[in-house]
């Protein structure tokens, strides 16, 4: 009974399944979700389609989740939307120095800037 307590606070209400997540990939995304993302990164559509290797006709639904993901993770650690774009687009030490939407190109480099995220929140930051 603990556990089930204990799970049902850690995890956030805006948070989604992961079943939920893949069968939203599966359906695919429409044009407004990658627009929604250029507007909340603050970044040009042609900069934001470079980061996510696709042309103007294709998305890779998966690069595009990455990078939500990455920037709802920045936004909650750094507690505003404006500081996480800007640590996002800027090089950082704990990544030797990458850029984190950089890094963020592949999904092990995404886990990495993902991990750096939660060493900043509990404060043990290298």
């Amino acid at each position: 009974m603990k556990t089930a307590t204990l799970e049902k606070k850690t995890h956030s209400p805006k948070a989604k399944h992961p079943t939920d997540l893949i069968r939203q990939i599966q359906k695919g995304l429409r044009f407004s979700e990658l627009e929604t993302l250029q507007n909340s990164i603050d970044m040009p559509f042609e900069q934001l389609a470079a980061k996510l290797c696709i042309s103007r006709s294709t998305l890779q639904r998966r690069k595009v989740m990455r990078l939500s993901r990455l920037l709802e993770h920045a936004t909650k650690v750094f507690g505003d939307i404006e500081k996480a774009r800007a640590w996002l687009k800027f090089p950082q030490r704990g990544l030797g120095g990458a850029v984190p939407l950089d890094y963020a190109e592949t999904e092990v480099g995404a886990r990495e800037v993902d991990n750096l995220l939660g060493r900043i929140d509990y404060g043990v930051y290298s």
